[in-house]
């Protein structure tokens, strides 16, 4: 089932569990390469989240800011985005030109990510696809500006959005976690994966 809410394309139930189970596979292949890590905001704020990316670049954040590191902290190059996601990417975008970085954020219990823009990319034109796996995320819609009235909307484990045209720009966020929602992660929490056009 697809919704749209404020130029959010969701695919409600996008992923059976059978595609869920492989493309959690694929994200610990990931990982095992890239080990997830606990970023810095530019302020040394400590995110809730834990990360890793995939792709020729992967996102990053520390004291000098936010911004695409060509290496893993631990100096290694990033994997490459597994075939699946890319696969989802076609599907849903309709574009040959593959994302340079799949953003793999892993929220725990209490972890959450407050309102944003995507805007750390050179070209705006490209959608941002995102998948959600595991425990259920609630996902704020907010504006092209901060503040004002914002929608919020239950994303389950298989959802799938994409964020384009004038939406790209739009502030969102993830305001909590209902932990234990799902059981597709043994230990709880939610993954989200977040592909990106970057240069």
């Amino acid at each position: 089932m697809r919704v749209r809410i404020r130029g959010f394309d969701i695919f409600k139930g996008h992923l059976d569990p059978v595609a869920q189970v492989a493309l959690v596979a694929d994200v610990r292949a990931v990982a095992a390469a890239a080990p997830m890590f606990s970023p810095q905001t530019p302020y040394g704020k400590p995110m809730s989240v834990r990360m890793t990316s995939a792709g020729s670049v992967g996102w990053y954040a520390d004291r000098g800011g936010y911004r695409y590191a060509p290496m893993h902290p631990s100096g290694s190059a990033w994997p490459a985005i597994p075939a699946s996601v890319l696969e989802l990417w076609a599907q849903l975008t309709g574009l040959e030109r593959h994302p340079d970085c799949c953003l793999i954020n892993y929220y725990g219990e209490d972890a959450r990510m407050g309102m944003h823009q995507d805007k750390d990319e050179a070209d705006f034109s490209w959608p941002v696809l995102s998948v959600s796996l595991g425990d259920a995320g609630l996902f704020r819609i907010g504006n092209s500006t901060r503040g004002g009235k914002t929608e919020s909307i239950w994303l389950e484990s298989g959802d799938v959005v994409v964020m384009g045209g004038d939406a790209r720009l739009t502030y969102h966020g993830v305001d909590r976690i209902r932990f234990g929602s799902s059981s597709l992660l043994p230990k709880g929490g939610r993954i989200n994966l977040t592909c990106r056009v970057v240069s």
